[in-house]
């Protein structure tokens, strides 16, 4: 596994890491940062935006959807508050299954799974987004797929499903395998900017469109306030969130 894994290269886990502040990173990796940084410096606020998303949206559906069970896809590596912390900090018996194919996430997957609750379950699956069919089958030893389950695909697609319609037949595959109650809850970039077009070419990242995202929960129902940006996506209390232009936009939506 050591074998597989390059320091001396640039490698967008721990680019992402740097952005949000983070140790897992090398100047490779903060060079390619600052790069996209001094061309796009609100790549900043979208990736701390995305993980304050990650909190309100995993926090919304333990304590309010009442959802026990996390299928956590591109993981990435671990920073603060990781969706097995939420989850069972509002309830310790969540079950939460991260899955990434990175051996670099592999890696720092022991990292990944401290402060886990007594009562609850937290695992790692080391499996393909491109293949649903491994995921599914790995994540029903600790998930029960007879029970609501929330598919979580944050910041991930674009890298691993460049090809729009495959995207959507992934997705379509993931949630044909949960049941009625369950959640589908996705965040990525989007083409809503020239700078985040240019920026997205430096990182290999392919955007969506708004359209393309709306296209990802058909047949689902929206969760208020629908589609938005991270900022404006169920903001804390006490906060209003905000229209100051981002190209990060989310959703989660709920299986009929």
């Amino acid at each position: 596994m050591a074998d597989e894994i390059r320091i001396d290269v640039p490698h967008s886990a721990r680019v992402w890491n740097y952005w949000l502040g983070g140790k897992d990173n090398y100047p490779p990796d903060r060079a390619v940062g600052d790069a996209i940084a001094a061309r796009y410096p609100e790549i900043m606020l979208v990736a701390r935006a995305s993980r304050q998303f990650l909190i309100r949206a995993v926090t919304f559906l333990a304590a309010e959807a009442g959802i026990d069970q996390f299928l956590d896809i591109g993981t990435g590596l671990p920073t603060m508050q990781n969706t097995h912390e939420v989850a069972q900090s509002v309830n310790p018996a969540a079950r939460v299954v991260y899955v990434d194919n990175d051996p670099l996430v592999l890696a720092h997957a022991r990292t990944l799974l401290v402060n886990t609750s007594d009562e609850g379950v937290t695992t790692y699956v080391h499996a393909d987004v491109r293949k649903p069919y491994e995921i599914i089958s790995d994540a029903r030893n600790v998930l029960n797929f007879e029970r609501p389950i929330a598919v979580m695909l944050l910041g991930i697609l674009g890298h691993a499903t460049p090809d729009f319609d495959r995207m959507r037949a992934v997705i379509t595959r993931l949630m044909a395998a949960v049941p009625a109650g369950s959640y589908l809850v996705l965040q990525d970039g989007t083409d809503t900017s020239d700078t985040a077009r240019d920026s997205a070419k430096l990182n290999n990242y392919t955007l969506r469109s708004l359209d393309e995202f709306r296209q990802c929960f058909d047949g689902l129902e929206l969760v208020e306030p629908g589609l938005v940006t991270t900022l404006q996506w169920r903001p804390d209390p006490g906060s209003t969130g905000t229209d100051e232009p981002i190209d990060s936009y989310c959703a989660a939506g709920r299986k009929p």
